[in-house]
């Protein structure tokens, strides 16, 4: 992957971030979605962003409904924040590789009692 290519998924990841905690306010999206990494394709036009919702999968379910809501205006104001020939066409998608290094490490710190 090119260097100019790590710094607009670096950018977008960032900034999608900063959207979701800052001025999104619908209240099915918690206070601790983390916004793991994004990958927007070469060409600009598409842009996957990996997110990790804590809690039980009804929660996960509404959170990851509400951010697919919420993909018009996020883009809008990824647009308007990321300078970029093209504003990418925005998947959400949800990463359980948090509460899998958690359950990970429970199972390990378990094990050595």
């Amino acid at each position: 992957m090119k260097a100019r290519q790590i710094r607009i998924n670096d950018e977008v990841a960032r900034t999608a971030a900063n959207i979701i905690r800052t001025e999104l306010s619908d209240p099915r999206i918690g206070t601790v979605v983390s916004v793991i990494r994004a990958e927007v394709t070469a060409d600009l036009k598409f842009c996957k962003i990996w997110v990790s919702v804590p809690g039980d999968e009804a929660q996960q379910n509404e959170t990851m409904a509400a951010l697919t809501k919420a993909t018009g205006f996020i883009r809008r104001r990824i647009a308007e924040t990321v300078n970029l020939r093209h504003t990418p066409e925005i998947t959400f998608i949800y990463d359980d590789s948090i509460a899998y290094g958690m359950r990970m490490r429970k199972l390990i710190d378990e094990a050595n009692k």
